[in-house]
């Protein structure tokens, strides 16, 4: 009895070191991770909201686009996804970002369900976008264009599984098809994230919407560069 005592003792007197120490984490605060280039990311309850908000504006926006202009633009062979666009912004606000327009993609690709491939490799292609536009965010148009491509690559890849015996677009017939439906999804995404986005981009990044962000405590990736 007086062992295991002094064993409990010996528990809580460490707790207290790392408490006094400034070790013991806020419950308020995720865990401390590796971030693009090395960097330290520190989450909040405020980046997980911003996350939230980024996730679920990404799938509004593409069931009122798939609504209102129809839903080959958002989940069809020639697909020009407005949602995209916020893809840009990871430059700006930078991790909440990344992982609300990777986890909207889920939620929309998983909501229409193409297919498998299309639930895990959408949000791949967001994921690899966003983190390029983050590493590359002192270099704005340059990382705009970037980002485009992995989406352009990755799912002009596997779309021709579920589209098979679709043409490609007229003007680019001379080329194979799974090039074609490639070629024809980097233009969509480069007008989306290097177009839209890039815009999106600038003009968010006034330093009259910049400050009242960083007043909210919102952490700005970049002001300018």
């Amino acid at each position: 009895m007086t062992e295991q005592t002094e064993q409990n003792t010996q528990i809580l007197h460490r707790i207290t070191k790392v408490v006094q120490a400034g070790e013991w984490a806020s419950t308020r605060s995720a865990t401390v991770n590796p971030g693009v280039g090395g960097e330290r990311v520190k989450f909040d309850s405020k980046d997980i909201a911003l996350a939230a908000v980024f996730s679920a504006l990404y799938v509004v926006m593409n069931v009122i686009q798939m609504l209102s202009i129809g839903n080959p633009t958002v989940y069809g062979p020639v697909q020009l996804r407005i949602a995209d666009s916020l893809i840009a912004l990871a430059a700006l606000l930078g991790w909440p970002v990344i992982l609300g327009v990777t986890f909207g993609c889920f939620l929309s690709n998983a909501y229409y369900f193409l297919g498998v491939q299309d639930v895990v490799l959408g949000p791949v292609a967001n994921l690899a976008a966003a983190c390029i536009i983050l590493a590359l965010r002192k270099h704005r148009l340059l990382a705009c264009v970037s980002g485009a491509v992995p989406v352009g690559l990755i799912v002009g890849a596997y779309l021709p599984i579920f589209f098979p015996f679709l043409p490609a677009p007229e003007v680019l017939s001379f080329l194979p098809p799974v090039a074609a439906m490639i070629v024809s999804l980097t233009i969509s995404s480069l007008i989306a994230i290097a177009g839209i986005g890039y815009l999106l981009l600038v003009a968010l990044s006034r330093p009259s919407i910049i400050g009242p962000l960083k007043a909210h405590g919102l952490k700005i990736a970049v002001e300018e560069d």
